[in-house]
């Protein structure tokens, strides 16, 4: 019959069962000896006292291996126990630093989207202040025109400039006396134009297909406006005669 052992335990060879047999043997003349006095041991008390101490003896060789299999089994249970902790701890700070990673991407992306954010508003603002700026330098230098004679001739003058009209102030100031003293709705009713249907209008006297062939753009499209009389009728005196200020008569 082949011999088998119980999973954990070590097979008992041949010579461990002799040196157990022998161990036995010795512990249980022993045991006889040391348990029953001399002079009252017979043969049969001798006789039951061995395998007593053969009992005590596997027991005790059992219960050492049992408990060393034991202390085995708790040894390599706290192995993959700590093994286990390791790699689960492993495994959390993995997904924490993971979670740490994700969280600063996160923080950075909302910063730089936050700093865009503000940098366009500023560039926008400051836009907006530079357009203010140069509405209110070009409001500045703007100048403010009088609403009579005076500011109307000047007016004039710097729009003639602009477009590089010829005349000056005493030109148009002696022309405007002259044909309408100074009466911007001034209307000529009885000449050869009123009766052509054309009649002269406004400060220097411009029948209408004058004012229209000369109009200068930037100036209300009015025969009657003050301005945009003096400027077309001083762009037509340019063309024919060269200057406002060679016109002495009825042109």
């Amino acid at each position: 019959m082949s011999e088998t052992s119980t999973p954990g335990h070590r097979r008992l060879t041949k010579a461990h069962k002799l040196s157990f047999a022998a161990i036995a043997t010795l512990g249980a003349a022993a045991l006889a000896a040391t348990v029953v006095p001399a002079g009252t041991a017979d043969a049969d008390t001798t006789v039951t006292a061995a395998p007593v101490a053969w009992t005590q003896v596997v027991e005790g060789v059992q219960a050492k291996t049992v408990q060393q299999h034991l202390t085995a089994q708790t040894i390599v249970a706290d192995k993959l126990a700590t093994d286990a902790a390791k790699v689960e701890a492993a495994v959390k700070a993995k997904a924490a630093a993971k979670a740490k990673a994700e969280a600063a991407a996160a923080a950075a992306k909302a910063k730089a989207a936050a700093a865009a954010k503000k940098a366009k508003a500023e560039a926008a603002a400051k836009k907006a202040r530079a357009l203010k700026e140069a509405a209110s330098r070009s409001a500045a230098r703007k100048p403010v025109y009088a609403n009579n004679l005076d500011g109307w001739i000047k007016e004039s003058l710097a729009i003639m400039k602009a477009h590089k009209i010829p005349g000056t102030y005493n030109g148009l100031y002696k022309n405007i006396m002259r044909e309408s003293s100074g009466n911007p709705r001034a209307i000529n009713l009885w000449d050869i134009n009123a009766k052509n249907g054309v009649p002269s209008i406004g400060l220097l006297q411009v029948i209408k297909p004058t004012f229209l062939a000369y109009h200068v753009s930037g100036t209300p499209l009015d025969q009657y406006h003050p301005v945009a009389n003096i400027v077309a009728a001083a762009n037509y005196a340019a063309d024919r005669y060269g200057s406002i200020d060679n016109v002495n008569s009825a042109y």
